[in-house]
């Protein structure tokens, strides 16, 4: 074993091969470690998010490093059968890669029974392990920009099957009906780690198509399920309301997000910059978890139907209360401000700062989507974004619930004239790359480019990193503040809704304490990284001297 610092909450677990992965993931499930909070198993590592008010990396190295994985995990009982019409638009140059006709490319992909070793990549999205040993085919040298849900593919000696259209490069030999995720279920990944699954020819079993559930259809459902209920007819007689007047670029709910769903293969979302969503709930008598508004830059306006109390955080952006006869004046963040029937609370372009976050007195009547009202931009999950028009209903206040004095605003938001420094944490690829690239890192400014957003900030520098090492990485557990550097050497740093795996070294990682700053950085704003330790793999041996 290896294990790599990722964090200072986070480290990286390395082994041979991904029977050693499964055995010492199934180590950690039936004898968990105190303070562990998430496992992400991919193809050799297991990402290890841990409570460091609870344990330490030095600790968790010393109890993993004497784990056995010597014993194959035990498979699960659950067998899936997926039906597949094998009419890739790769079938044919897989069959030419591996010299062999698309007939038995078909056969030996049916002939084998396949296990989930991981999931990743998207929600539903699961790497399975076991089939022709025959079947190791590279990935296509140029991605596509958009491949359909319900695509079997073919990635290295993985198999997978796209859970919604989205870019890949995988080999793509045919397609299901099934739908392998679907908020309407329980459990809405149809794969879940371990499960057994065969793979029929749907031609040869003369099974019908339009006997499955389209595998759009579940997504869909969901998403339009978690929209319902943003009009005046759902308000209940006498309910208080916000009516949607203007919603700037974006607008989302969020909370603090969801957690303990890596195996469906989410990722926690939430808002972008934590304290300020607990501070605005604070402010109003909320719950800190409670969902808010998060809004990225001006344009958010709200009418108040019926007497609410809001309060604003986040972004320094100047906020106004027009009241229904044309009179208007400033409110200040940070405070509570109570909006009597037909007042209207506008939210102005960010002086310093990206995102604001508004919190009402009672809170949203917004249902939750897998415990959470969190919106993953990335993975499709969770409510809808806000429209003009639609009228978001408000909770009863809890007759306990105290609504807090006003707090000062933070003096050191992002902002386009001022460098941002951020510290960042070494790892776990760094040896990944040249000597130089490492000292560029820190050396070298970074510009936010306009294609960033809630997945990530996409940085660009005069110079780019290069790697010492060209080969290809596995897919491997990422975390969020993640500094991925992929082909182009400009590295993306990932944010709330990144991908919970990815398949590009990781030079570095914002450490836990800057995070909500990054959330708060502008496009076009420039960055400096400021690494606090060296780069070292963790040691056993440090764990006991330690």
């Amino acid at each position: 074993m290896r294990f790599l610092p990722v964090n200072l909450n986070a480290l990286l677990v390395e082994l041979a091969d991904l029977d050693q992965t499964l055995a010492l993931l199934a180590s950690l499930q039936r004898e968990p470690l105190p303070g562990v909070e998430e496992l992400v198993p991919a193809a050799r590592t297991i990402f290890v998010r841990f409570r460091p008010s609870a344990t330490s990396a030095a600790a968790l190295v010393q109890n993993i490093v004497g784990r056995d994985i010597s014993q194959r995990s035990e498979r699960s009982s659950t067998l899936v059968d997926i039906p597949v019409q094998y009419d890739g638009e790769d079938l044919a140059e897989v069959a030419q890669i591996l010299g062999i006709t698309p007939e038995e490319v078909v056969r030996r992909h049916t002939g084998s029974e396949y296990t989930v070793a991981f999931t990743g990549f998207a929600p539903g999205f699961a790497y399975l392990s076991g089939g022709h040993p025959s079947l190791n085919v590279p990935r296509r040298s140029t991605p596509r920009t958009r491949i359909p849900a319900g695509a079997v593919g073919l990635a290295g000696a993985f198999s997978g099957v796209y859970p919604q259209a989205s870019p890949g490069g995988w080999q793509i030999i045919g397609v299901t009906p099934v739908a392998m995720w679907d908020l309407a279920r329980a459990q809405p990944a149809l794969l879940q780690p371990g499960y057994r699954v065969r793979f029929v020819d749907i031609a040869t079993q003369k099974i019908a198509a339009g006997a499955y559930p389209s595998s759009a259809s579940g997504q869909k459902d969901a998403q339009s399920s978690a929209s319902t209920g943003r009009n005046s007819e759902a308000l209940a007689p006498g309910q208080a309301a916000l009516q949607v007047r203007g919603t700037g670029l974006l607008t989302l709910f969020q909370d603090l997000g969801r957690y303990g769903q890596a195996g469906q293969g989410v990722s926690a979302s939430g808002a972008m910059d934590q304290a300020a969503v607990k501070v605005a709930n604070r402010l109003v008598g909320n719950a800190s978890n409670a969902a808010a508004l998060e809004t990225v830059g001006g344009g958010l306006q709200l009418k108040s139907l019926g007497e609410n109390v809001v309060a604003v955080t986040g972004a320094d952006a100047t906020l106004s209360v027009t009241t229904a006869d044309g009179r208007r004046w400033s409110v200040p963040r940070y405070q509570s401000v109570a909006l009597a029937d037909g007042d209207t609370l506008a939210v102005g372009q960010p002086e310093a700062g990206a995102r604001c976050y508004l919190a009402v007195r009672g809170g949203f009547e917004q249902p939750p989507v897998m415990g959470s009202c969190a919106t993953d931009t990335l993975a499709n999950v969770g409510p809808s974004p806000l429209a003009v028009g639609e009228v978001l209903g408000v909770r009863p206040a809890l007759a306990s619930a105290v609504v807090a004095a006003a707090e000062l605003p933070p003096d050191n938001l992002p902002t386009l004239q001022q460098d941002v420094v951020l510290d960042v944490v070494l790892g776990p690829r760094t040896d990944w790359f040249t000597p130089e690239a490492v000292a560029r890192l820190a050396a070298q400014r970074w510009q936010v480019t306009a294609q960033s957003n809630r997945v990530g900030l996409r940085l660009a520098g005069d110079v780019p990193l290069d790697r010492a090492i060209t080969g290809e990485l596995p897919s491997e557990g990422t975390a969020l503040g993640a500094l991925q550097v992929p082909p182009s050497g400009q590295p993306v740093l990932f944010l709330a809704d990144h991908p919970l795996t990815g398949g590009y070294p990781v030079i570095a990682a914002v450490a836990p304490y800057h995070l909500d700053r990054a959330g708060q950085i502008p496009v076009g704003a420039w960055l400096r990284f400021n690494p606090i330790l060296p780069f070292a793999e963790l040691a056993p041996s440090a764990a006991v001297e330690n």
